[in-house]
């Protein structure tokens, strides 16, 4: 078996901490990825960092609210799931 990893990176307008974990966690199951574990950080005065840590790799956001944009990140060892995730992200940019 070939070790093979598919990456994706993108910023979005949304900065909400709220609005982001709903939206990719309701994403990411919706796509077929099996989330194993999340764990966040809310920075002071502002700024949140996410991860989910996936059965298939990992998915990352980290807002930078005072530029209102959110850089996103998803790495997948299984294209069928990684294929779904950008089709559904292609409008979110």
């Amino acid at each position: 078996m070939q070790a093979r990893i598919w990456n994706n990176s993108t910023w979005v307008s949304e900065t909400d901490p709220a609005v982001l974990k709903e939206l990719f966690d309701e994403l990411l199951r919706a796509c077929g990825f099996k989330v194993l574990n999340y764990t966040e950080h809310h920075f002071q005065p502002q700024g949140f960092t996410a991860l989910w840590l996936l059965a298939e790799s990992h998915f990352a956001l980290h807002t930078f609210p005072e530029f209102g944009r959110t850089y996103i990140e998803l790495s997948s060892c299984n294209p069928e799931y990684f294929e779904q995730y950008i089709e559904r992200t292609k409008n979110m940019t």
